[in-house]
């Protein structure tokens, strides 16, 4: 009798593995993926006046920043700072929410990959990972 036990528990397992196995293949295509399309990210945002437009990766690296020929005429140094600075956040925060948008696409639900790149607290990548050494842990 505890050979039948032994099998069942057995197979239990595999099962579970193979579900587990299939989930991340699925999970690690999916990052192949995004990765691809994080790389081709890119956010554009204009200032209000359109003297200055900003272009940004997924991660708000700056790619190009363009100014008008109109920035000439007015001499205020400062403000054209400014709005070069604003213009720049601005696209930075768009491609911070496109960029969480994408992963969300890709990541499963409560992975903390979502909390994580909304406070960047590397214990939300962790929290799953922690529980389950936890539970383990409690269960030794």
């Amino acid at each position: 009798m505890g050979e039948q036990a032994d099998r069942g528990v057995n197979r239990e397992l595999r099962a579970r593995f193979d579900d587990v196995y299939g989930q991340y293949q699925q999970l690690r295509s999916g990052l192949d993926t995004l990765q691809t399309r994080l790389a081709a990210l890119r956010v554009t945002r204009r200032s209000a006046d359109g003297q200055v437009t900003a272009t940004v990766g997924a991660q708000g690296q700056v790619i190009e920043v363009e100014l008008t020929p109109a920035v000439y005429r007015d001499r205020d140094v400062a403000a054209l700072s400014r709005k070069v600075t604003e213009t720049i956040r601005a696209a930075a925060s768009a491609a911070a929410d496109a960029t969480r948008d994408l992963v969300a696409e890709s990541m499963p639900a409560g992975s903390g990959s979502m909390d994580f790149l909304k406070t960047g607290d590397y214990a939300a990548l962790l929290g799953r990972a922690d529980a389950a050494l936890g539970k383990g842990e409690g269960a030794a």
